[in-house]
């Protein structure tokens, strides 16, 4: 049996050991819990490859085939798993082919860690090979970052990556390690970050912030809520769908909210935004209290602040200080995590229904059903829908696949017409709609989840934009199902060049390749539906698969999205045709 001092001997032993820079970045990533990595290595960061050659058997390393398409999957998994995603690359353009994902990432509030490498401490600043200053380039669009010149900085600096990308309002952190640091032998031990000086990520909800809340919200006739990714992020679905039950308020969604909440549940009214449903949007300005769970009140959301909820009182629920009164002032704000204030919301909450309330939604759903939803999933004229694939995916999965989009009509498509039972389903790129993010997001999102069914939707536009990863799917067996909605434009801009350009339809042409015999060659199964009568067995079978499958569907040339808020219009001038 060990003594108490051969036991404290042992753990000292433990804590701390003689080892290299990049020997010290794995085993700081194990200590996170890390054990799946997305990267492309290259002379920078090649001491971290060779270590990472050692730890095979604890840590995956996928290699992508472009440095952008690992922040994408590293984000995929982030938001499907409820972890910090993981990408790493090596110094010049592999760092700075990263800095789409970064700023995807943090519009989006997407915990990742990048680490980068970088030439010696010594050439910093002499223009050497590969030398870019992605400390300077990336600091607009990442939570944190910071140099790493000396071996001994990296436990700390990493444990500190690691707190700021996964606590309070997540985002991205990126972690640039000079190569003499990957190189250079320390004594290495490892403490995770408990707190950063200056940095509360958890502020507390006042009471009496949320009984003014609940007041407002007792006494209103017409109470509405919006809720975004902030309920998801904090693990709120429970609570929110607590209180809207309690209270008998319609809840709409932003399109990075949606899946937080039964599509199916009958005071789910819809998605708010540019191309959401007619009532809520129109509702908008007719409620007397906006209830924002969140949310921030992006523009896509607003259409025109001048003339946005303007006879609303508004309660804002959100973990960021800095996204309060940044758009929409709001009559009451409540910061804090989204479980934790409406946890304390809940029991001050009187029970009602709001039915004559309801009914309104009800009559402009029925409109926007008329005159667009019925045409869109159940069409008679002889060109496929987008809206029509995506009712199929729906029927063949039993809404329970994760939906990972692209940018454009069919992200538009999707979301709006996607159905969930479960939270985390809704994948996108909300805030910087990066086209080409679906792809590799997918591969993430998969590899999080793989209980669950994960289908891409994309775009012809932006599939070839990462198509390349259709390598990485080859390589690892990864069972994502792909679904490529072609019309042989940019749709988006088509359509906005149809309405508000006289049909000027410049550069938004697409001459395409054979995309079937693509994923062919990269050893996908693959099938091409040009009919109607087609698309059932072909979603079906795609669904069934147990491997990858790649599904090209030809839609509609020039068919648009609608409902639509022309930009810089109020959200009542919603159009529907």
């Amino acid at each position: 049996m060990e003594t108490v001092k051969e036991k404290k001997t042992a753990k000292q032993e433990r804590a701390t050991m003689r080892i290299s820079g990049a020997e010290a970045i794995i085993h700081c990533l194990l200590a996170e819990g890390v054990d799946l990595i997305y990267g492309y290595p290259g002379g920078a960061i090649m001491p971290v490859y060779d270590e990472l050659y050692k730890f095979q058997d604890k840590l995956t390393h996928i290699l992508t085939r472009h440095e952008q398409g690992a922040t994408h999957a590293a984000q995929g998994y982030a938001r499907v798993s409820g972890k910090v995603g993981v990408a790493m690359a090596t110094s010049g353009p592999g760092a700075t082919n990263l800095v789409t994902g970064l700023a995807d990432a943090q519009i989006d509030s997407t915990p990742m860690v990048c680490i980068t490498g970088q030439v010696a401490r010594h050439l910093l600043g002499s223009d050497a090979f590969q030398e870019t200053d992605i400390i300077g380039i990336s600091t607009p669009v990442t939570k944190w970052n910071y140099q790493v010149t000396k071996a001994s900085e990296i436990p700390e600096i990493l444990a500190k990556a690691f707190y700021i990308a996964k606590s309070g309002r997540p985002g991205p952190v990126l972690i640039d390690i000079t190569k003499n640091a990957q190189f250079d032998e320390f004594d290495f031990s490892y403490e995770p970050c408990k707190a950063v000086r200056s940095y509360n990520p958890f502020p507390k909800p006042e009471m009496k912030a949320i009984e003014a809340a609940a007041n407002m919200i007792n006494e209103a006739k017409k109470p509405y809520v919006i809720f975004g990714q902030g309920v998801i992020l904090g693990e709120a679905e429970a609570q929110l769908k607590a209180l809207v039950e309690k209270a008998g308020i319609p809840a709409a969604w932003t399109i990075l909210g949606l899946s937080a909440m039964d599509t199916a549940h009958p005071l789910n009214v819809g998605m708010v935004g540019m191309h959401g449903n007619y009532g809520p949007n129109v509702l908008t300005n007719e409620c007397d209290v906006l209830v924002a769970i969140g949310m921030r009140f992006d523009d896509r959301v607003t259409g025109n602040l001048e003339t946005y909820a303007k006879q609303a009182k508004v309660i804002h629920f959100e973990i960021d200080p800095a996204e309060i009164n940044k758009n929409v002032k709001a009559d009451i704000g409540v910061l804090g995590n989204a479980k934790e204030s409406l946890e304390l919301l809940l029991p001050l909450i009187k029970e009602n229904t709001h039915d004559s309330w309801h009914q309104e939604f009800k009559k402009k759903y029925q409109i926007e059903f008329d005159t667009v939803i019925h045409k869109d999933i159940h069409p008679t004229k002889e060109g496929l829908t987008m809206g029509e694939v995506i009712e199929q995916i729906n029927t063949a999965s039993k809404n329970k696949a994760v939906i990972v989009s692209d940018v454009g009509q069919h992200q538009m498509i999707a979301c709006r017409y996607a159905k969930f039972n479960q939270s985390k389903s809704n994948i996108t790129s909300g805030g910087l709609g990066t086209m080409g993010f679906a792809l590799p997001a997918a591969i993430g999102a998969k590899m999080g989840a793989m209980d669950r069914e994960v289908v891409a939707i994309i775009g012809d536009g932006g599939y070839q934009m990462t198509i390349q990863e259709l390598g990485t799917i080859f390589q690892n067996k990864t069972p994502v199902k792909i679904v490529v909605l072609n019309n042989e434009h940019l749709g988006m801009v088509r359509q906005w060049q149809e309405l508000f350009f006289e049909k000027r339809y410049a550069s938004t042409i697409m001459t395409n390749p054979d995309f079937v015999k693509i994923a062919e060659g990269y050893h996908i199964k693959a099938k091409r539906v040009t009919e109607r009568k087609e698309l059932q067995a072909a979603v079906e079978e795609m669904i069934a698969s147990k491997e990858a499958y790649f599904l090209e569907v030809k839609v509609e040339q020039e068919d648009n999205v609608f409902p639509m808020i022309p930009t810089g219009a109020s959200v009542s001038d919603i159009r529907l045709k």
